[in-house]
């Protein structure tokens, strides 16, 4: 085995990493494009871009399809010299920018994976300059790169499909998995409480006569029967993220929270009324109702204040009296914290978040009714765990065909 084969191998294996790492926070990024856009605003604000708010989420998206589709080229090894360019052109980049962060240490997260993972500034830095360290040593000086086998071009380009449909997904709906605070079996925290999260919520399974005790981050296999959920109290630190604190006023700027965290409710969030048409308005009256009908509280939240509500020339008399009872507003953070859809719902029950629905799914009123007879718990861990499954598939799915095909 002579030193250029080595060093030949030795140039593809930092490159399969920097790839990997490219692809995955390329696809945690799309896994939730509006949190993708929520961390461009937040650049745009510290460069001081501020007139560049309305394409954030769009530059966001494109970023990390771009991400996504360079780590999966640099992974599958197709057109070495032109992804080696581009690849250590965006590191270059991404370094510069991370350096500003580590020095200013503004409050805002890189968002470099998305919610999935956080890093400090200093660390986001760090971890560009090892990228940058692994690039000089994969593409410097950018010949002699090597060529793949054709069968890796086809590889490629079902995952470059698969990657780009992922991404449509994931525009028109909400998040196959949800790693905000405001996450399936979250405990609501209110201004009126105090937070100090002394207790979790764990769900019992049984297997051969034998119980264990799982929490919703780590549910076992389906040889596991469900049996019931428990309340625990946790001593020590807490090992998790802040609970989620949902805080509304009414018309006059009275607070009330306490609305969410009893019984069920069904909480629709508005956090760009502006955005929202004449039928869209409709379908959210259309649901406040069906709620109502079947017991549930309906919570509708605005975005803003009364008279910006008021001045909202899409609503009709008609569709306007019927949300009055319902309506209440907060801040536009929390609303996209809770849902990502702008006119979604969420589904709480005692104050534990349940199941949230795009706005282009609100439930029926016979599925409201349908609603009242189900084990929130089991719905809960239903659509979570499909939803995780359905992610952790394609992951696997696009590593594994980039790497076997």
């Amino acid at each position: 085995m002579n030193s250029n084969f080595i060093k030949y191998r030795l140039r593809r294996f930092c490159a399969f990493i920097i790839g990997l790492v490219f692809l995955l926070a390329g696809i945690f990024k799309l896994l939730d494009p509006v949190g993708a856009g929520l961390v461009v605003e937040e650049y745009y604000r510290f460069l001081g871009l501020a007139f560049m708010l309305p394409t954030a989420k769009a530059v966001g998206v494109l970023l990390a399809l771009l991400e996504a589709l360079l780590g999966a080229a640099m992974i599958s090894g197709v057109w070495r010299d032109l992804v080696a360019i581009a690849t250590s052109t965006l590191i270059v980049f991404f370094t510069i920018i991370t350096l500003f962060l580590a020095i200013f240490n503004p409050s805002m997260d890189c968002g470099c994976f998305g919610e999935v993972i956080h890093l400090s500034n200093l660390q986001t830095f760090l971890k560009n300059v090892v990228l940058l360290v692994l690039a000089a040593i994969a593409f410097a000086p950018f010949k002699n790169l090597g060529e793949p086998k054709k069968r890796k071009y086809v590889a490629f380009f079902v995952a470059a499909a698969s990657i780009v449909g992922f991404t449509i997904y994931s525009l028109t709906s909400l998040p196959l998995v949800d790693y905000t605070s405001f996450r399936p079996g979250s405990e609501l925290t209110t201004s009126s409480e105090e937070n100090n999260n002394d207790y979790k919520s764990t769900f019992i399974y049984e297997k051969n006569g034998q119980e264990g005790a799982f929490t919703l981050d780590n549910l076992p296999d389906s040889t596991w029967s469900f049996v019931r959920t428990e309340t625990i109290r946790m001593n020590g630190p807490k090992t998790g993220g802040e609970p989620p604190v949902l805080t509304f006023t009414d018309s006059t700027g009275t607070y009330k929270d306490e609305l969410a965290s009893t019984g069920n409710v069904f909480a629709i969030s508005v956090h760009d009324p502006a955005r929202m048409r004449g039928d869209d308005w409709t379908r959210v009256a259309d649901a406040v109702g069906g709620a109502s009908k079947a017991g549930i509280t309906p919570l509708l939240l605005v975005a803003g204040n009364k008279s910006r509500f008021e001045r909202l020339d899409v609503l009709v008399p008609e569709v306007r009296e019927r949300l009055l009872p319902c309506l209440y507003f907060t801040d536009r953070k929390t609303l996209l914290a809770m849902n990502r859809s702008n006119g979604g719902g969420t589904w709480f029950n005692d104050g534990e978040l349940i199941r949230k629905y795009h706005s282009s799914s609100l439930p029926t009123e016979e599925r409201f009714l349908e609603m009242t007879g189900d084990d929130p718990t089991e719905v809960m861990l239903h659509t979570s765990t499909k939803g995780r499954l359905r992610f952790q598939g394609f992951l696997l799915y696009t590593i594994a065909l980039l790497l076997l095909i």
